[in-house]
């Protein structure tokens, strides 16, 4: 039985290794992940250990025999909650609602912990192996089936709203865990609750948090802004160009430099595809390169700046704010035909984050366009990579964003009161490094 517990621990080990050695952003979904990795590790340690003790009553001190169980015992009570917290965040960064059962959850841990050390312990032996008994042994039982049926009400509930990765690594997990649990109710000479939690472990590991599948999405990502780079808008070059012919005509050879050398900086900026992270400064260098030729085209269009000048080198995706201008521009503006502002700005919050703000004076959301775009953002998740047609910007900024960032940063939209949208950026704030 201890050769079971010691191939589960090299299995979570090496599982712990890929994880702790790939490259990503720590958000709160990861670093739980984490944590429980490490909580795995320490359970199976613990249960390996409670296994070999529990065969030698007779030669391991009584004390030392009480005190590695419920060590086990409570070990398990936390790995338990720990994938309950990984389910909630998930949920959280999935649906954009706040965790309401955090409390009753951690008090139920702390209420499991105070028994798992205070209830009597006994041991019982038997032909085909011994085991520990006794009211301690409701614990373990009882913490299984409360954050059970507390991650199956989360999955229950939002449903609809996950998609169909999430959903099937939630209900896998906790399919094997109440199959493990009841296996081992039935039989308590098995010793086979490691073996539950290691397949729990490698469920979420191999759908949710496997690096090769985080890379590949990644690539996918790029692939996808590549594209979008190579289909820029030919309207848009035509129009300009056409803009630059009329400007030669009219105003001179100066002029016509002046615009071309704003053309060549937009497309030479815009092309930076090598990098998926880029300083505010190149962000918007290239922003200024596109609104400068905009305002030509569009003389009664204005545009306005206030961006901390100690920003400058903060990272920031490659390519997220010309598309929101731009969208700014086609939905909100074009229907006042083009005579309005456009203020760019960005601010730290506090807390290691800053907002990037586009501000227009647009026509605004019509009621069924707002409820659409909200709707497309809190589900990006759900909506493969668009190529073509409405929303193409926002929605890969936002796939973008949520991957190299994290999912709890992101794009989203409120409306102005004096008329016009506002779409904010929320990033961590990391400078360059050198």
């Amino acid at each position: 039985m201890l050769r079971m517990e010691i191939g589960l621990f090299l299995v979570v080990a090496f599982v712990a290794y890929m994880f702790f050695s790939a490259e990503k952003e720590r958000s709160s979904l990861h670093q739980t992940f984490s944590v429980l990795l490490v909580s795995v590790l320490l359970h199976l340690l613990l249960d390996g250990a409670t296994v070999y003790t529990v065969h030698h009553l007779e030669t391991v001190p009584p004390l030392f025999n009480d005190i590695l169980h419920r060590l086990f015992l409570g070990s398990m009570a936390v790995v338990i909650f720990l994938f309950y917290q990984y389910i909630a965040i998930l949920v959280q960064e999935a649906t954009g609602k706040p965790r309401k059962l955090d409390l009753p959850a951690r008090c139920f841990l702390y209420l499991a912990l105070l028994g798992n050390f205070l209830l009597p312990i006994t041991y019982t032996v038997t032909a085909q192996g011994n085991y520990s008994s006794g009211p301690y042994m409701a614990v373990p039982y009882v913490a299984v089936t409360f954050y059970l049926m507390l991650c199956a009400g989360l999955l229950l509930v939002n449903w609809k709203q996950l998609n169909h990765k999430m959903k099937s690594a939630i209900s896998i997990a906790l399919c094997i865990e109440f199959v493990v649990s009841v296996l081992q109710g039935l039989h308590h000479t098995w010793l086979i609750s490691g073996m539950g939690i290691t397949l729990m472990t490698l469920s979420f590991y191999l759908t949710l948090e496997n690096p090769d599948s985080l890379r590949a999405e990644l690539t996918e990502q790029k692939l996808s802004m590549l594209y979008l780079k190579s289909q820029v808008n030919p309207h848009f070059l035509y129009n300009t160009l056409d803009t630059i012919r009329i400007q030669a005509q009219l105003n001179g050879d100066r002029q016509v430099a002046g615009l071309l050398m704003r053309l060549v900086d937009f497309f030479r900026l815009s092309v930076k595809v090598d990098r998926p992270m880029v300083t505010l400064d190149d962000e918007i260098e290239l922003l200024e390169a596109y609104l400068e030729l905009m305002c030509c085209r569009y003389p009664e269009l204005h545009c306005e700046y206030d961006i901390d000048p100690d920003l400058g080198g903060a990272q920031v995706p490659n390519f997220i704010l010309q598309p929101i201008v731009e969208n700014s521009l086609l939905h909100g503006l074009k229907n006042k035909g083009y005579r309005g502002d456009v203020t760019i700005s960005a601010q730290r919050t506090g807390n290691g984050l800053m907002e990037i703000c586009v501000r227009d004076t647009g026509s605004g959301f019509n009621p069924d366009k707002r409820a659409a775009v909200d709707a497309l953002l809190a589900s990006y998740a759900k909506q493969p990579p668009k190529l073509s047609g409405n929303s193409i910007g926002i929605l890969n900024v936002q796939k973008r964003i949520k991957l190299l960032c994290g999912r709890a940063y992101g794009l989203s939209y409120t409306e102005n009161e004096d008329g016009g949208v506002t779409a904010h950026i929320l990033l961590p704030l990391k400078e360059e490094t050198k």
